[in-house]
């Protein structure tokens, strides 16, 4: 990961990364690149794309899609999925890119797989957890493959709850109430 030293208003980005090859968030101010996702992460994100599908309209599931969040400095978060609300869905409609502002509704529920390495760990396990429910995103969903064990993270009073499932445990959502995988299902559904 290598981020910029110029420090950006979340409008500078949305300017600056127009053209920009790859992926990138805005973190405190600076425009961060951030490598291409392992084979196993993006097969299980789309995995689990694909099985929420069952659940939800298909018009609500997205993937890169960013969500500007709260930080010291201006802060733009590109989640692994996306789960929006008929709100958050409509809120972008119409725009040049799929970036969910501070101004629109929130979306219900997003999903983070973690990648391999400690940097990463923190940045899913403390620093997008604190942003998110900022945000009063209902779900916070982290699904790591290294520890084998999802944590479901629900907006409750302004802060997150965390339930963690591993093994045969179901998966309980309250977005998606009819969720009914469990964590070792989720966790392998690349190999399916």
């Amino acid at each position: 990961m290598t981020s910029t030293s110029v420090l950006l208003t979340f409008e500078d980005y949305l300017a600056q990364t127009d053209g920009l090859e790859g992926r990138y968030e805005l973190v405190n101010g600076a425009l961060v690149s951030m490598p291409p996702e392992s084979p196993e992460n993006l097969d299980i994100a789309k995995g689990l794309m694909f099985a929420l599908a069952r659940y939800i309209p298909i018009s609500l599931i997205a993937y890169n899609t960013e969500i500007e969040v709260s930080g010291g400095r201006a802060t733009c978060r590109l989640p692994d999925l996306v789960i929006h609300t008929e709100d958050s869905k409509a809120a972008i409609q119409g725009t040049t890119r799929a970036t969910v502002t501070r101004d629109m509704p929130p979306p219900a529920l997003v999903v983070e797989v973690v990648s391999p390495g400690e940097q990463n760990r923190i940045r899913d396990y403390r620093y997008k957890h604190t942003e998110y429910a900022a945000r009063c995103i209902a779900e916070y969903w982290i699904v790591d493959p290294q520890q084998q064990q999802i944590t479901v993270c629900q907006w409750v009073e302004g802060q997150y709850e965390n339930a963690v499932f591993t093994g045969a445990q179901p998966v309980v959502s309250y977005v998606v109430p009819t969720f009914d995988l469990t964590a070792q299902q989720v966790l392998t559904l690349r190999q399916g």
